[in-house]
C-alpha cells in the first residue's frame, strides 16, 4: 500500500517545486496594473454584475406578484421530474394561480444537462413564445432555463454561436432577453446570481457552457425552506461546489494580469480574474461553509445550517460569477463528462452521474498544492478559515497545509476517496487531460500556468485523496 501513496507524495512535491522563476510568477502577485486601454495587453478594469436577490423563508409565494408586476402574460415554469412532484413547485404554481398568471410547465430538465437536453428545452421555449420564465431547481434547471431564454430570444442563431470558444464561437449576446426568475432549491451552484450556463457537449464528451452577463436571471428568490427537501449527499456535493467556488475565485489570477485587454467593454468576460470585491464574497462564503456545511449534511432538520448554506451559495456565486474559477472546475468537466458507471447516492436519475460538486472537489488538494506558491498568503488564510492552526506555518508550506486541511474536512463529510473511487484509473488520465485542454475560459484563470504534464500529474495525484 505504501508505493501508491509515495508516488502521490512525490508528484505533489514535484508540482510544488516546479515553479516558474520569471518575474511575473516567482513571487506573490505584484504585477503593476496596466497603463491605459489603448495598446494594453492585460486588462486594467473589472466590473460587478449580479442578479437582484431576495432572501427569506417563504419568499417563493411572492413569485406570482413579481410576474404580475412585470406584466407577464405567458410564463414558462422549468423544473425537473423529481422536483415537479414536491411541495416547492406546488408553491410556485399556487402563486401563479392566485395572481392570474397563465403558465406552462417544462419538467424535462436533465440533471447535468447536455447540448441535446438544452436543445429540447430551447425548442419548447420557441414554440411557447413566452414573455417570462421561472426556473425552479438546482443549477441544471436554472442553466437550462437561461439557455432556453437566450435562444428563444435569438431564433436565428446557431447553437454554437454563443457557446464558449474554442468549442463554440463565443459571440457576445446583443439581443434583449425576457425576464427570468430563478428559485434555487439546492445550495451549490449559485446559478441564480450568474450569467453562466454549463452543459455536456456530447460529441466531444466535454463540459462547456455559455458565459454572458446578459443571461443572468432578473431576480433570484432564495427561500431556505426548499433546502429541507435535499437528501444528505445532495447537500454535501452541493456544499463542495460552494467550497470550491470560494477557494478558486479567491486564488484566481488577478484581473489586471488577465489577457487580452478587451477592445470593447462588451468583450470583457464574466470571469475576469480575482478582484477586491469578489474576494470579500469568497472569504465570507468560505467562513459560512466552515461553520455550517457539516451541520447541514448531518441533520436534515437543521434549518439554521441549511439556510446559511443557501446564502453561502449565493455569496460564492457573486464572487466567482465576477472573478471566475480555475483548475478544480476546468478539470471537473471531463471527470463528469467521461463518467462510466458511477451513480451517486441520493440522486434519482436514470444515467451514470458524477455530481458536479463531487467532480470539482476531488482534485482540490492536488490543485491547491500546485497553485499555492503564487499567493501563499491567500492559501494559508483559507486553511485557517477551514480550521488549520497556521500560526507556525511557513510560506513554502502553504500548499501542503491547505491540502491537508481540505482532506480532513472532506473525509469528515464521507467524500469518495479520489477519482479511483468513482471509476477512473491511471489509464484514463490522457482522456481526462484531453477533456481539460478546451476549458481555457477557466484554466487560464489559474494563478499558475500549467502544461499537459502538469495536468497529468494533478489527475494522478487525485486518484486517491
Amino acid at each position: 500500500m505504501a508505493a501508491p501513496r509515495d508516488r502521490v507524495a512525490h508528484l505533489l512535491r514535484q508540482l510544488q517545486r516546479a515553479a516558474c522563476q520569471c518575474p511575473s510568477h516567482s513571487h506573490t502577485y505584484s504585477q503593476a496594473p496596466g497603463l491605459s486601454p489603448s495598446g494594453k495587453t492585460t486588462d486594467y478594469a473589472f466590473e460587478m454584475a449580479v442578479s437582484n436577490i431576495r432572501y427569506g423563508a417563504g419568499v417563493t409565494k411572492e413569485v406570482g406578484m413579481d410576474l404580475q408586476n412585470m406584466g407577464a402574460k405567458n410564463v414558462c415554469l422549468m423544473t425537473d421530474k423529481n422536483l415537479s412532484q414536491l411541495p416547492p413547485v406546488q408553491t410556485v404554481m399556487d402563486s401563479f394561480v392566485k395572481n392570474g398568471i397563465n403558465f406552462k410547465v417544462y419538467d424535462n430538465v436533465r440533471v447535468e444537462p447536455t447540448d441535446r437536453s438544452f436543445l429540447e428545452a430551447i425548442e419548447f421555449a420557441r414554440r411557447g413564445a413566452f414573455d417570462a420564465y421561472v426556473a425552479m431547481g438546482g443549477g441544471s434547471t436554472i442553466d437550462t432555463c437561461k439557455a432556453a431564454n437566450l435562444y428563444a430570444s435569438s431564433p436565428d442563431s446557431d447553437f454554437l454561436d454563443y457557446v464558449n470558444a474554442p468549442i463554440g464561437k463565443g459571440k457576445p449576446v446583443t439581443v434583449p432577453l425576457k425576464p427570468l426568475i430563478a428559485v434555487p432549491t439546492t445550495s451549490g451552484t449559485g446559478s441564480e446570481t450568474t450569467g453562466v450556463a454549463i452543459f455536456d457537449y456530447e460529441r466531444l464528451k466535454v463540459k462547456t457552457g455559455i458565459a454572458s452577463r446578459a443571461i443572468k436571471p432578473t431576480l433570484g428568490l432564495i427561500d431556505p425552506l426548499h433546502t429541507l427537501y435535499m437528501p444528505e449527499r445532495v447537500i454535501a456535493n452541493s456544499g463542495f461546489d460552494v467550497l470550491c467556488h470560494a477557494l478558486e475565485s479567491y486564488t484566481a489570477l488577478p484581473y489586471h494580469m488577465r489577457s487580452p485587454c478587451p477592445a470593447n467593454p462588451i468583450s470583457r468576460p464574466a470571469y475576469q480574474g480575482g478582484n477586491p470585491i469578489s474576494d470579500i464574497w469568497a472569504v465570507h462564503a468560505l467562513r459560512i461553509v466552515a461553520k455550517y456545511l457539516k451541520r447541514a449534511v448531518r441533520n436534515p432538520d437543521d434549518l439554521e445550517a441549511r439556510s446559511n448554506m443557501h446564502l453561502a451559495s449565493a455569496f460564492a456565486g457573486i464572487g466567482f460569477g465576477n472573478a471566475g474559477v480555475h483548475l478544480c472546475h476546468g478539470m471537473s468537466y471531463p471527470i463528469s463528462g467521461l463518467v462510466k458507471t458511477y451513480k451517486a447516492k441520493d440522486y434519482n436519475v436514470d444515467h451514470p452521474l458524477v455530481p458536479h460538486g463531487l467532480s470539482v472537489v476531488l482534485t482540490s488538494p492536488a490543485v491547491f498544492t500546485f497553485t499555492a506558491q503564487m499567493s501563499p498568503e491567500h492559501h494559508l488564510e483559507m486553511a485557517e478559515i477551514l480550521g488549520a492552526d497556521t500560526r507556525t506555518a511557513r510560506i513554502p508550506d502553504a500548499g501542503p497545509v491547505l491540502a491537508d486541511t481540505l482532506r480532513k474536512f472532506l473525509f469528515d463529510l464521507d467524500v469518495d476517496d479520489g477519482l479511483a473511487a468513482i471509476g477512473y484509473s491511471k489509464a484514463d488520465i490522457p482522456a481526462l487531460v484531453k477533456g481539460t485542454l478546451p476549458q481555457e475560459r477557466v484554466t487560464k484563470l489559474a494563478p499558475r500556468p500549467q502544461s499537459e504534464e502538469d495536468l497529468s500529474a494533478l489527475f494522478e495525484a487525485s486518484m486517491k485523496l
